[in-house]
């Protein structure tokens, strides 16, 4: 659902922001886990939203 696309060959890309990475990666893993389950809610990817999970 989310960071889905298809292109006009039928073929499916899913698209990973660095921003996103870097936030579900990180060392400080209460943040991360916020900054997923954020994530988890959404249709579209939204890095502000995320960032401010992330950030409490």
């Amino acid at each position: 659902m989310c960071a889905w696309l298809i292109d006009r060959y039928g073929v499916s890309w899913q698209i990973v922001p660095e921003a996103m990475l870097r936030l579900l990666m990180s060392g400080d893993r209460k943040a991360a886990g916020r900054a997923r389950d954020a994530m988890l809610k959404m249709r579209k990817i939204d890095i502000a939203a995320l960032e401010a999970a992330f950030n409490g």
